[in-house]
């Protein structure tokens, strides 16, 4: 899911560069989205981990 993340916002940099807004807003807010998810789910494994030890 970091990848996707990573990619959208590297499409996000290339429209951008290209001039074509509203397809890098697009892209950047996908980025954005998929990072946070990707950040809570490690959270929940990360303290899941904790409380099985």
């Amino acid at each position: 899911m970091l990848r996707w993340a990573l990619i959208f916002f590297i499409v996000a940099i290339i429209a951008a560069i290209f001039g074509f807004s509203g397809l890098a807003a697009g892209a950047a807010s996908i980025a954005k989205i998929l990072f946070y998810i990707f950040l809570v789910l490690f959270l929940i494994s990360f303290l899941s981990g904790l409380l099985r030890k």
